[in-house]
Parts: structure tokens; C-alpha cells; sequence
């Protein structure tokens, strides 16, 4: 009878053992027949992270990784034969839109001619020009703002208004004494770089400071600010060609990217064709 007894004692111990899931070497979880190992949470921690920060940082991957390992199997169980066919043709179609969508990247990528000329540019420009309005008023203009008590404030002054290319040197002299600066006025910038250059023009007052032509002169507190407006164009306006340069330059290298990919299509088709590795049958 005792031996009989531990005989069964011993079955049942070892039928524990044998039907618990054995630890792999290396993990650190397991979720039914999946494993979590410690090269999958290698890179997880940043370096110099703390101890207690890292430990944070790795459990809560685990209990992240283990919840979607058992919603997922969940969901294999309990979603019906007809809804789990109907994910797993999205996911095929998934699959293949997104590598022929990387491969035709990839050879658009390597082939596409880059180079746009000037005119190319020009020309798709005069001939759609109507398609690029302006979305809000566009100006060029110069500024300088520096202090009042600056001593050369009066030479300064008089050879911004009356500006001269030829005086770079003076400019590259005195620029280090603005506060800020642009005197390239041949560059067109929307209204919401002036307001935040010249905070002394807001929305509200903009229609009686901005208008071609104008010369300003502003004192806020101890700083005085000198405007020269080049050009105003208003919101709704043909946007200038040096403006919308890079926009066009953009439009122009997606339509030849679109062309070359039906290009590439038709070519994959036909050689299909010729080679006999796509057939049609009646």
C-alpha cells in the first residue's frame, strides 16, 4: 500500500513537471507558446537611464507585449471564420500595396530626372499661373532695427532710405550694431514673418502701414525701426514666379514621378506579355 501510494505521489510529480512549459534559455516571458527574450528588450533602454527607470521600462514593454499576445490569441478564438477572412484579405492587400508602393519608390527614386531648368519652370508657371493664388498678402521689403542713441544713427538712416548696393561695405561695417536686419528686399515674405520681425505692425493696423513704396520710421521704447516697402501683393493675387518657385519645382518632379510610374507599369505588363509570364485566358 505505501508503495503503491508513492509510486502514485511520483506519476503526479512528474506529470507537473511535464506538463509545464519549459523556460527557454534566455527568455525572460512567455504568453502560451510565445517567448519574450532578453535580445528583444536589448536596445529597449537608453544608456545612462537609472536602475529603477530601466526596470520600469522593460516591465512595461513585457506587460504591453503580453497583453497584445493574448488579446490577439483572444481574437483568433473568438472572431468568426468570416470576419477573421475578411482581415486577412485586407492584410494581404495591405501587404501588397505597401511593398509595391517601396519598390516603385525605390525605382522612381533611382531613375527620375531631378533637373528642372529655369525654363521649364517659367513656362509651366505662365501657363498656370491662374492655379497659384496667393493665401494671404505677400510684401517685399527691407528693415533695420537699432537703437536710438546709436551716434552714426543719421548717416545710417539716410543710407538705408536712399539705398545703394555699392555701400556693402558700410553695411557689412554697422550690420553688427542691429538688434535684427533684412535689407534684401527682393524676396517675398507672407505678412506673418513681418508681424513676428516687426511687432510694432499687427493685423489690425497693417492696411494703414503696408502699401508700396512707404517709407517707416518707428520708435518702440529705446529701439527705432526703419522700413523701406518694395511691393504688396494682396491675398487672392497671382503669386509672383520667384515665390512660388519651389512650389513649381515640387509640382513639376511629382508629375514626372506619376508619368514615369505608368511608364514603368506598362513596361512590367508588357514584358510580362512578351515573356509569357502573364496570360489572359478566354
Amino acid at each position: 500500500m505505501v508503495r503503491n501510494s508513492f509510486f502514485l505521489f511520483f506519476l503526479m510529480a512528474c506529470s507537473c513537471s511535464y506538463f509545464k512549459p519549459e523556460q527557454k534559455p534566455e527568455s525572460i516571458a512567455r504568453v502560451g507558446k510565445s517567448y519574450l527574450y532578453k535580445s528583444d528588450v536589448a536596445t529597449l533602454v537608453p544608456a545612462g537611464t537609472s536602475k529603477e527607470d530601466s526596470l520600469l521600462l522593460v516591465r512595461d514593454f513585457i506587460n504591453r507585449w503580453a497583453s497584445q499576445k493574448l488579446l490577439i490569441e483572444a481574437a483568433e478564438r473568438n472572431l468568426s471564420d468570416a470576419k477573421k477572412g475578411e482581415y486577412n484579405a485586407l492584410i494581404k492587400q495591405y501587404k501588397i500595396d505597401l511593398y509595391t508602393k517601396a519598390y516603385i519608390e525605390e525605382v522612381v527614386k533611382n531613375t527620375v530626372d531631378t533637373i528642372i531648368s529655369q525654363e521649364e519652370l517659367k513656362q509651366y508657371y505662365d501657363e498656370n499661373k491662374e492655379n497659384f493664388k496667393t493665401n494671404g498678402t505677400l510684401v517685399r521689403l527691407r528693415y533695420i532695427n537699432l537703437s536710438k542713441d546709436n551716434p552714426r544713427f543719421a548717416t545710417i538712416r539716410s543710407k538705408f532710405f536712399d539705398y545703394n548696393k555699392k555701400d556693402k561695405k558700410f553695411w557689412e561695417t554697422y550690420a553688427l550694431q542691429f538688434k535684427s536686419f533684412a535689407l534684401n528686399d527682393s524676396v517675398w515674405v507672407d505678412m506673418n514673418q513681418v508681424y513676428v520681425k516687426l511687432p510694432f505692425i499687427t493685423p489690425d493696423n497693417r492696411d494703414a502701414i503696408i502699401s508700396s513704396g512707404k517709407r517707416i520710421e518707428k520708435t518702440v521704447n529705446n529701439d527705432v525701426y526703419l522700413v523701406k516697402i518694395t511691393n504688396v501683393i494682396d491675398k487672392n493675387q497671382i503669386s509672383p514666379f520667384d515665390y512660388i518657385k519651389p512650389t513649381l519645382r515640387e509640382v513639376l518632379l511629382n508629375k514626372r514621378k506619376l508619368e514615369l510610374i505608368k511608364k514603368f507599369e506598362k513596361e512590367i505588363t508588357d514584358d510580362a506579355i512578351k515573356n509569357k509570364d502573364y496570360e489572359i485566358y478566354q
